[in-house]
């Protein structure tokens, strides 16, 4: 079984379609994780490994920043910030230590990217720390992860001593002057903590809720020092871009949302997955080379970008899978989390599901988001059972606008976006319950329905 399937997909899809697949995808960073032991030195080393971190090394840090920012790469996380920007708002020269920190944290609901990334291709994030730190003048990195995955833990440990031990790490990096260690923390399971500065808390020790800004990170983050937090696949994907050019990487995706990227691929398709293609692919083009929705059914919603971000329609398969192209249909692109729906949904029971989820995972810091998400699961239960009434689904809207863009963080602006974008689409779905006195999809034929939640992405 290779490292996809093990993940319940794969780089290059199983089925073909209309659609060529060598046209279509760009595997870079999943280019050989069904190579036998892809997660070792010794296969990265054959895959042109650390040659990026050698070229970065070998120029000044400024010149490494100026890099990667005129390589137009952004922030993989989820905000789509750019990387090389983000890495030169460090102050220079100010006595201080400087950190980078690595959200590994990947808590969002249908998000499967980081963490088979790190199980199959840890070094690619471990030269990209390299490179990096080299870039802001950091000494010390730390890679904060989802605590549950404890196989990724072991891996990732095993990668950082292989490092350690073939001097990409530690004293005199490949000979370059520059010293670095790097620390592996396993959170304890809170989604709150993917938010940067509830991170940067619990690193350091404390109860993981999201801080005031400013200040911001990269001027008091990690021990009230200059701090970068990134994603892991941004990270990641540095060294290709240090290795192979920047003229290289802005030759896949768009002007403005320049480079590769993985999408998850999950729900009722016929091959679950990770896709590695350019910046503004559509859904169409994936489930055409994935082989479709499972057979038999069709396209009912689908996200864009996990469940935090409004959810698309059937309308919506040819919007370009991008920054701007997503931003100007209506949703977010968000960690390109493609969770896709068939008709067998119910869309009341999903959205009752993902809210349950946020409320649960509310750190409870402000009233907002702690008594916002609570009424709005109590409203969902009423009217999925069919006990709600109609001016229940104005006040579902209406207390959603109350925690959108009004909480501390942006976990109550994730949960106020399914319910905005399902009564968007599926109001009438949501008047059937009420009118019907319950839930009009037959549990026999809905693959979520009863136990099977999972496939949600809630307890993935």
């Amino acid at each position: 079984m290779t490292v996809a399937a093990e993940f319940g997909g794969a780089s290059r899809p199983h089925a073909g379609g209309p659609t060529s697949p060598e046209k279509v995808l760009a595997p870079v960073l999943s280019a050989f994780w069904d190579a036998p032991e892809s997660w070792t030195l010794e296969t990265y080393l054959r895959h042109e490994g650390y040659q990026g971190a050698r070229k970065a090394l070998a120029m000044a840090p400024d010149d490494v920043i100026a890099y990667v920012k005129d390589s137009g790469l952004r922030g993989r996380g989820g905000a789509g910030f750019p990387t090389g920007m983000k890495w030169q708002f460090i102050p220079q020269g100010d006595g201080k230590p400087h950190y980078l920190v690595v959200n590994a944290d990947e808590s969002e609901p249908g998000t499967c990217k980081d963490i088979p990334l790190l199980f199959a291709n840890p070094h690619a994030l471990i030269e990209g720390i390299v490179i990096a730190c080299h870039a802001i003048r950091s000494n010390r990195a730390f890679i904060y992860l989802r605590g549950e995955v404890v196989p990724v833990l072991r891996r990732l440990h095993e990668a950082v001593r292989e490092a350690y031990a073939a001097g990409y790490l530690g004293k005199d990096v490949l000979g370059s002057g520059l010293d670095l260690d790097v620390t592996v923390h396993a959170g304890a399971g809170a989604y709150i903590c993917g938010e940067e500065t509830a991170l940067l808390d619990s690193l350091e020790g404390r109860r993981g809720q999201p801080r005031l800004r400013p200040p911001f990170p990269a001027v008091a983050g990690l021990y009230a020092c200059p701090t970068v937090v990134n994603n892991v696949e941004s990270i990641a994907s540095v060294p290709a871009i240090l290795n192979k050019g920047k003229d290289w990487f802005r030759t896949m995706g768009s002007e403005k949302s320049p480079g590769f990227t993985l999408y998850s691929l999950s729900g009722h398709v016929a091959n679950p997955g990770q896709y590695e293609g350019p910046l503004g692919i559509t859904l169409r083009q994936l489930l055409d080379i994935s082989g479709g929705m499972r057979p038999g059914h069709r396209l009912k919603f689908w996200t864009p970008g996990g469940s935090s971000t409004p959810m698309f329609t059937e309308e919506h398969l040819d919007v370009p899978l991008d920054y701007e192209g997503v931003g100007a249909a209506g949703s977010m692109l968000g960690t390109k989390a493609l969770q896709c729906f068939d008709e067998t949904t119910c869309v009341v029971r999903a959205v009752t599901r993902w809210t349950e989820f946020y409320a649960h995972e509310s750190c409870g810091k402000c009233t907002p988001c702690r008594e916002g998400t609570y009424w709005l699961v109590q409203l969902l239960r009423d009217i999925e059972a069919g006990k709600g009434r109609l001016e229940d689904l104005d006040k579902l809207g209406d207390i959603a606008d109350n925690i959108n863009g009004k909480s501390f963080c942006a976990l109550g602006d994730g949960a106020a976006s399914p319910i905005f974008s399902s009564l968007q689409y599926f109001r009438a779905e949501y008047e059937e319950h009420v009118t019907g006195k319950g839930c009009p999809f037959d549990p026999a034929k809905s693959t979520l329905w009863a136990d099977n939640d999972a496939h949600l992405g809630v307890n993935a």
